[in-house]
């Protein structure tokens, strides 16, 4: 038994050594609420404005103290921590608390580890005990009619709570489900769309649920409750997802239950915690405010940058969100431009990761705006801006007669564009002036950026530029972000300049710099600020220009500091007329920037009121005016920052952003056309998606991927074809194979098996022998032989074409390679020829030239190295004519190794490193390993010993990780050697 027992979730109540408490007044029942939330102790003014807001500060502070005695006196003068200026729980004592334990029991299941997607005993209780301990909605039943701010504040958590409450519910119908307990996922359904009765996703599950438990009058009868609720409530007809669930139902023809784990969602954050949340750095307006104890810190990059001679230098701002990294760095760039040096900044955001090479675009725009397009004077090479092309469509506005560049999956072609894009940034440093290019907010780049960004890094011996990075302490990419930097300070061109908080003479310098009503606040009220901010740069001038603008500073008035950036931004909203709201809903829904066009179609505002209203938001500093969009036909706006975004879309309602999805989405296809414009495909999916339209979202994502994969930025591809199959597009089996493939490039043999095994058990039964070829490739690359050997066979069984020449010749031509493997000489000839007769015989290039390969890796094995020169050399050749990239690769490595056996070493390395650079361009880890090992020992025979540690350092490396994901010792995937 405890000796305070707090209940806040449902009618709140209050227990003293197992009694309730009488407690005689509201107030007090508010005061001790507020306490156990906030869990810090309180000021007695701050106390006083809250509870009592129409008092004066006299009458308020003795109403305070009447409450505080009688509490105190209900406790048994046990439970409170009451001083001459602050009050506060007794937290040394142990108080109980529900809320804090509903929480505790939230925060114990989220970072629990797992084994796998479903939850463990463990977990199970906990949210099953957090579900018990949610009695009813926060203080349910309770408010102060005399205090609205009291009132908001309650009102908020409420809604907080609720959303929590809905992530666990959601999470413990979907693990009951899967583990087939649809009676306990029923229960957990229905108390879930108790919180919200217009949530039509809840609707859905409900009449999925109730169908698999084969109460199908039910199912039906949650239609009809949906379709009464939203047209009541919304005036709105049901999805057409949720019609087509009914028609299955009233049909009898739905599917039985999956018993699988199904993926844990996200639990909603509450509102209390927002506090803590990360909040995005200064916005444009607080540049107004002096900057204040950075001065080493500026100095330092101001050193950095004078010490660039001949090479450049990469400098990092890291810390966490709010600290002030982009004004630090923006005030570094001020300083060179001041000095002549010419600069470029760019920006990452979140939700854009999907955007291959997103920064780099904007940047390049920047470098072609600033030299008229066509680098006059600069030295730019017309191969230069034929690759800034790929990027940027209209580069050349000169004019210039630029060559056409291959595709990126030819041989070298993304080195030559890296360096390409390297050179043209590079360039913008003149005149003995090193230029400096910003990227800033670094965590969210796309993987595509930081492949760019990771190669200029490793080049700036000899390019004299200042490449400036800001992230974020806790977001830095999976480490990526400080393997890079570690390896730049290895080589010495680069440094790191870690922020952290304000101190108090700091604070006490930026506020006396601010004449706040006419006066510097008095010392008393600096040290408040200083203690509630913690020195948070972000926290501190977001609470100056509040108090500013609203009251400016009256040291007897009771003032409350808000809890969290997300109170200051509420607040903010509430002078927003209801066009300009509109306005901001449709610009929160579009994302963190948005152009005015997209922004007044998706408003469905007449373009003369969104313009007065976007004056209106850009007056109050909701957002900013960034500049032109890269294609320069319109001016970009950002919201001020991130939360602000995130707080509008938040409170936007569900019918409304839906609509509101909708429109950006139509805005965004009516302007794509342009193969150009493919890059825009996920953010049309995702809009699409959230707008209800899934079968066309679904297309959208399957086009993203299918545009990121053909850059070879395939983590991007992957994650947009697992969102296609989310949505259920047409092709699951297309999908899955196409996931196996990139997985199977990145050495990801295990989940590439599972994604294989799934497109096969949902393909058409011609397309089967395809998935099983695919399925024994991956076994073949694992050494499983056998396993190999036995897919392959099953794939030409299976067969349903027998006409089907080209993928005979590709099977047979595996499983010559897959008995070379084994010893099995004689059979490995045998199939070989018979997959060189079948090419030949089907006219088709692709199979012939896998069949001179693996003829040449068969004689080579005998000894016959003229012979094996032969085929591998027509098996390039035929390879270069039909651009395909992979049998390059394969018949580049083999004739480096013919080459080396007949003596031709200097040949041998040159073919091996066009192997490489192609190899590493597709993405495929686990063959560039090998050619990083052939190459190691190459170099070493040539006398090249450093150069040959290298690269067996990186085959190492790689072989590692490959080896791990195998989940078991498999010495054959050291073993490669040629393919």
């Amino acid at each position: 038994m405890h000796s305070l027992a707090i209940f806040l979730l449902g009618p709140p109540r209050i227990e003293s050594e197992g009694a309730t408490a009488r407690v005689d007044t509201r107030k007090a029942t508010a005061l001790m609420a507020y306490l156990a939330v906030t869990g810090e102790g309180q000021r007695r003014d701050g106390l006083a404005g809250l509870l009592w807001p129409d008092s004066d500060q006299v009458s308020a502070r003795a109403a305070l103290r009447r409450t505080l005695s009688t509490l105190n006196k209900a406790l048994g003068r046990q439970g409170l921590v009451i001083q001459r200026e602050t009050v506060g729980l007794d937290w040394d004592a142990g108080p109980w608390i529900d809320l804090v334990e509903f929480r505790r029991r939230l925060s114990s299941s989220r970072d629990h580890p797992h084994p796998s997607e479903g939850a463990c005993d463990d977990c199970l209780s906990w949210l099953s005990e957090a579900v018990r301990l949610y009695r009813g909605d926060f203080l349910e039943g309770f408010t102060l009619r005399d205090s609205s701010v009291f009132d908001d504040w309650q009102l908020g958590q409420s809604e907080a709570l609720r959303m929590e409450m809905a992530g666990v519910l959601e999470r413990l119908e979907g693990i009951h489900a899967a583990k087939g307990d649809l009676k306990s996922a029923i229960d957990y359904s229905r108390r879930w769309l108790s919180l919200d009765p217009l949530d039509e996703k809840v609707h859905r599950r409900l009449i999925q649920l109730y169908a698999w438990d084969g109460q199908r009058a039910a199912a039906l009868r949650q239609y009809r409750e949906c379709v009464r609720i939203l047209d009541q409530e919304l005036g709105v007809a049901p999805l057409e997802e949720t019609t087509r669930l009914y028609q299955t139902v009233r049909e009898s023809r739905v599917s039985a239950p999956p018993v699988t784990a199904r993926p844990r969602p996200v639990m909603a954050r509450s509102q209390s915690s927002m506090a803590t949340r990360p909040p995005t750095d200064f916005p444009e307006r607080q540049r107004a405010y002096p900057m204040v104890g950075r001065a080493a810190e500026l100095q330092a990059l101001i050193d950095a940058y004078r010490s660039i001679r001949d090479d450049g230098r990469l400098l990092v701002l890291t810390g966490e969100a709010g600290i002030g990294k982009t004004r630090l760095a923006e005030e570094f760039l001020s300083h060179l431009r001041a000095i002549g040096a010419t600069t470029i900044a760019t920006r990452c955001f979140r939700g854009e990761t999907g955007l291959a090479y997103g920064p780099f675009v904007e940047a390049l725009c920047a470098a072609i705006a600033d030299t008229g397009g066509d680098g006059s004077g600069l030295g730019w090479s017309d191969h230069w801006l034929s690759e800034a092309a790929r990027l940027v469509p209209d580069a050349n506005r000169a004019g210039r007669d630029i060559p056409v560049v291959p595709p990126l999956d030819s041989p070298g072609a993304q080195r030559r564009f890296f360096e390409a894009i390297g050179h043209i940034l590079s360039s913008i440093s003149r005149e003995g002036r090193p230029g400096a290019l910003l990227v800033d907010d670094l965590h969210w780049a796309d993987e595509a950026s930081l492949d760019l960004l990771t190669f200029m890094v490793r080049r700036l011996r000899g390019q004299p530029i200042c490449i400036v990075a800001t992230w974020r302490t806790e977001l830095e990419a999976g480490g990526r972000l400080r393997g890079l930097l570690a390896e730049a300070k290895r080589s010495g061109v680069a440094a790191s300049v870690p922020l952290t908080r304000l101190t108090l003479s700091n604070v006490t310098e930026l506020i006396r710099g601010v004449q706040a009503a006419g006066q510097p606040p008095p010392g008393a009220i600096i040290d408040r600020l200083y203690r509630e901010t913690e020195g948070l740069p972000f926290f501190l001038v977001e609470y100056l220009e509040s108090r500013r603008r609203d009251r400016g500073w009256t040291a007897d008035e009771p003032w409350e500091m808000p809890s969290g950036v997300r109170d200051l931004l509420r607040a903010r909203l509430d002078s927003v007329s209801e066009t300009e709201r509109q306005l901001l809903d449709a610009a929160a829904v579009i994302g963190r920037s948005f152009d005015f066009r997209t922004l007044q179609e998706s408003s469905g505002r007449q373009e003369e009121e969104a313009v007065a209203a976007l004056d209106g938001l850009l007056s109050r500093d909701l957002v900013n005016e960034l500049g032109r969009t890269d294609k320069g036909t319109g001016i970009t706006y950002d919201f001020s920052h991130e939360q602000l975004q995130a707080l509008v879309y938040e409170e936007t309602s569900l019918a409304r952003r839906r609509l509101l999805h909708r429109r950006v989405a139509e805005a965004m296809i009516a302007r794509f056309s342009r193969e150009s414009d493919r890059a825009l495909a996920s953010t049309i999916g995702q809009h699409l998606g959230l707008a209800g339209r899934n079968e066309e979202a679904s297309w959208y994502f399957k086009l993203a991927g299918d545009h990121a994969a053909a850059l070879y930025a395939n983590a991007e591809a992957m994650g947009h074809y697992r969102s296609s199959l989310v949505l259920g597009h047409r092709d699951p089996a297309g999908l899955n194979a196409a996931i196996g493939d990139l997985q199977t490039l990145g050495g990801e043999y295990g989940q590439a098996i599972s994604s294989y095994e799934t497109a096969a058990s949902l393909c058409r039964p011609d397309a089967l022998a395809g998935v099983e070829g695919k399925l024994g490739g991956v076994y073949l690359r694992r050494g499983d032989w056998q396993v190999a050997a036995s897919h392959f066979e099953a794939a030409l069984a299976g067969l349903a074409d027998p006409g089907d020449l080209a993928l005979r010749s590709s099977l047979h031509a595996d499983l010559s390679l897959t008995a070379h493997r084994t010893g099995d000489a004689d059979k490995a000839q045998e199939e070989a020829a018979l997959a060189l007769e079948l090419g030949e015989e089907a006219g088709d290039p692709q199979s012939v030239a896998q069949a001179h390969n693996i003829v040449g890796i068969l004689a080579r094995s005998r000894g016959d190295l003229p012979a094996a020169r032969y085929h591998l050399a027509l098996s390039l050749d035929i390879a270069e004519h039909l651009d395909h990239s992979a049998s390059q690769v394969a018949a580049l490595n083999n004739l480096a190794l013919a080459q080396w056996g007949l003596g031709e070493l200097d040949a041998a390395i040159a073919l091996a490193e066009r192997a490489l650079s192609l190899c590493s361009s597709l993405g495929d880890r686990h063959r560039e390993a090998a050619l990083h090992n052939s190459l190691s020992d190459l170099l070493h025979t040539s006398g090249s010993p450093d150069a040959a540690m290298e690269h067996l350092e990186q085959a190492v490396a790689i072989f590692a990780d490959i080896g791990e994901d195998a989940g078991a010792m498999q010495p054959e995937i050291w073993k490669l050697v040629e393919w």
